[in-house]
């Protein structure tokens, strides 16, 4: 037997080799019929058994197993060669380079190689610039760098692509410049790898300047070169440049893959043509699921809720017959694409078809559902969804705290984030900003002080969302000082900045500083919007400035800002706490919410002040032809008739009261203190310490007896 063994096995060295050789070049369209084939070439190796042969076969078998994935093989028939050459090592690096979790792998097969005498080649430090790259590890790739340099291979154009590669993915697009332009001629492959660079990073005019000069030089461009190209003209959403490139890959008579078509309908429909889109679509042969995909987002960004619904259920039908079937994407996208339509019609129907499908429970479905609830008023059904998810991540847990926010309900975002620190998860500017929101509209200065300590931590301070949250929340809370802190802090403060500590002056009085800020702002060069004007008006309604009031209207409306509800409620209020109410009327009735109660509600109550009955009436009869049974109207009504002394009016009004069942909601107020808040209302005696304060009560109220001061006396008279 061991005689025949030798010649069987040299007769068919070749033969095999060349088998072997065209395993690998087809093994990327079939990569499960290719593993079983190389396994049964790898079982007529063993039966011949070859003693002293050479490692040619058994490299080509090494790099067949690599190419197919089964690292494991290679790797057990590379501890078993009998002997092994720098081939052998290179084709188990390469194997371990191109599997980021075996990146170290390859490094340890290097320093084997490194023992058996065996220097490294360009095909070898290509492969270890890959492996460092999915490491992420900077101080190892300027190592492989210099070793490069050292071992003379910066010339070799695969290793020059390596090195670009390697610097683009450690974030460092111009060390990846600095290679490209010592290149001199690069291949294709160099030209996509640097294009891709710029865009990835963000500078996608420079990779478009990139592909110019690539088609200056005359190479002939593949599908990835116009899929990175194709990226960048959605990024920039620019469909002119994007048809222009279509233009010339047709010109170029090349064949697109399905990929290629992809990145097509991706690009129209990141720029709005959704007609392109799918023209582009309905020429491919056999869509897959990422083209259906790509539609319905395409759908989502333009807002067009309903068609992405409807491409939806065409591709579900189509997946009963053999189709492909929409995963958590797909139901992802169409839950984002519908969330602002009544949740009845679209929202809770998906929600059904997720938990049929076995996905409702999936933290990227989950978190577009709950969502989706959030904007339809449904915070009940969000919190029942995100308790019913074992497994949460940052996302879904900023969802809760961010959706609460927006809705007004402070205390509940609070506990959300407050329980997302607790379980440790790392906090975003997205939900710092929240909690910083809610601090602000709930007034509690502690929370915000606290939440400010988790943004240093965080190291979102340089973070303009973040500063200008914490900003808002120190003026909301009165800290001026706090405020302007974080102001002056802000390298280039954005309009909201500006419009946060404008209003917080103005609101606590300082209206010169607020004024004195607004000149700043506009010499700064931003254009002040409707907030900016707000912030004006209602400071101007505080301080009683009614030429200065005036002068912002005028200001507003030469800026060709429409004053909204809020605008007319500051310039209300201004005219009529300055006994203006003649010219406050003429200005109710000449706006467009003339019908509006609020603003004849502000015209009532000055009227009591300064007990002008004629538009006081006027100005009641407008609040109840809308709301006849509006109680405070009824009861600042009836306090105009007390103050011009028509008491036979006064006594027809509490009639009306007892016929209303008319009863004056209890003002409410609290207080802060050692982080427990403290809440109360006239007539409550429930607090736990409403005998220590009636006591401290009668002890102001002794104090004060005696004193003459007018402000004093009303001050006594109002707590008496």
């Amino acid at each position: 037997m061991p005689s025949t063994s030798f010649p069987f096995y040299h007769n068919c060295e070749g033969p095999l080799a060349s088998v072997a050789a065209s395993l690998l070049q087809g093994c990327a369209s079939s990569t499960a019929g290719t593993l079983r084939k190389a396994r049964q070439l790898h079982a007529l190796i063993v039966v011949a058994n070859p003693r002293g042969s050479s490692p040619f076969l058994f490299n080509n078998l090494l790099s067949l197993y690599a190419k197919c994935g089964a690292l494991s093989h290679a790797r057990k028939l590379f501890d078993a060669m009998p002997s092994r050459n720098l081939v052998s090592y290179n084709a188990m690096i390469a194997a371990y380079s191109w599997y980021p979790p075996g990146a170290h792998s390859a490094f340890r097969i290097f320093r084997e190689s490194r023992l058996a005498g065996l220097g490294p080649g360009a095909s070898t430090l290509s492969s270890l610039i890959r492996a460092a790259a999915a490491l992420r590890e900077p101080l190892m790739c300027r190592a492989l760098h210099s070793v490069v340099v050292r071992h003379g291979l910066l010339n070799d154009v695969c290793v020059q692509t390596a090195l670009l590669g390697m610097y683009s993915d450690s974030g460092s697009p111009e060390a990846a410049e600095s290679i490209f332009s010592d290149m001199g001629e690069g291949d294709v492959v160099a030209w996509n790898a640097i294009i891709l660079s710029n865009v990835k990073h963000g500078k996608i005019e420079q990779g478009l300047r990139h592909f110019c000069r690539m088609i200056e030089t005359g190479l002939v461009l593949d599908n990835s070169t116009f899929s990175i190209v194709f990226n960048a003209c959605g990024r920039l959403e620019n469909p002119n440049r994007g048809r222009i490139v279509h233009a010339k890959m047709i010109k170029s008579e090349m064949e697109p893959d399905i990929p290629l078509q992809n990145a097509l309908i991706s690009m129209y429909s990141s720029c709005g043509d959704m007609t392109t889109a799918l023209l582009v679509f309905e020429r491919i042969e056999k869509p897959g699921l990422v083209s259906w995909n790509s539609v319905i987002a395409g759908y989502s960004d333009v807002g067009e809720g309903e068609k992405a619904m409807e491409v939806f259920i065409e591709l579900q039908t189509i997946s009963f017959y053999g189709g492909p079937c929409p995963d958590e994407y797909t139901v992802a996208t169409v839950v984002s694409a519908t969330a602002t339509l009544p949740s009845i019609c679209y929202g809770k129907p998906l929600h059904a078809h997720a938990i049929k499908s076995g996905l409702e429970f999936s933290i990227f479905v989950g978190n577009t559902l709950i969502n989706m609830y959030f904007i339809n008023d449904d915070p009940d059904s969000a919190r029942k969804l995100f308790n019913c998810i074992q497994i949460k991540d940052v996302i879904i847990w900023t969802e809760m705290v961010v959706g609460h926010s927006r809705l007004g309900e402070g205390e509940r975002a609070m506990k959300y984030f407050y329980h997302m620190l607790a379980e440790e998860h790392k906090v975003d500017s997205f939900s710092l900003s929240s909690a910083l929101n809610s601090s602000a509209d709930l007034a509690v200065l502690k929370q915000g002080e606290m939440i400010h300590s988790q943004v240093v931590k965080a190291g979102y301070e340089a973070n303009l969302c973040v500063c200008g949250s914490l900003l808002d929340m120190y003026a909301k809370n009165g800290n001026l000082e706090g405020a302007s802190s974080v102001f002056y802090r802000i390298k280039d403060p954005d309009l909201k900045c500006w419009n946060s500590l404008i209003g917080g002056y103005g609101n606590y009085g300082n209206a010169e500083q607020a004024f004195e800020l607004f000149n700043k702002m506009v010499k700064k060069g931003l254009q002040p919007d409707h907030v900016t004007y707000l912030s004006l008006l209602s400071t101007c309604s505080h301080s009683g400035m009614v030429e200065r009031g005036r002068f912002y209207w005028f200001c507003m409306m030469a800026d060709g800002i429409m004053p909204a509800f809020k605008h007319y409620t500051c310039m209300v209020n201004l005219l009529s706490r300055s006994g203006l109410l003649q010219e406050a009327e003429g200005f109710v009735m000449r706006s467009p919410f003339s019908k509006s109660p609020e603003l004849w509600r502000i015209l009532l109550s000055s009227c009591v002040i300064f007990r002008n009955l004629e538009i006081g009436v006027h100005a009641a009869e407008k609040v109840l032809i809308s709301e006849p049974d509006d109680s405070p109207t009824c009861i600042l009504l009836s306090n105009l008739y007390a103050s011009v002394g028509r008491w036979d009016a006064v006594a027809g009004m509490r009639k009306q009261f007892r016929r209303l069942m008319v009863e004056k909601e209890p003002g409410l107020s609290w207080i802060e203190i050692k982080n427990a808040v403290h809440a109360f209302s006239a007539d409550d005696n429930t607090h736990v310490h409403i005998n220590e304060c009636r006591n401290e009560l009668l002890r102001l109220q002794g104090n004060l007896v005696g004193l003459k001061s007018p402000d004093l006396q009303l001050f006594y008279s109002m707590i008496c």
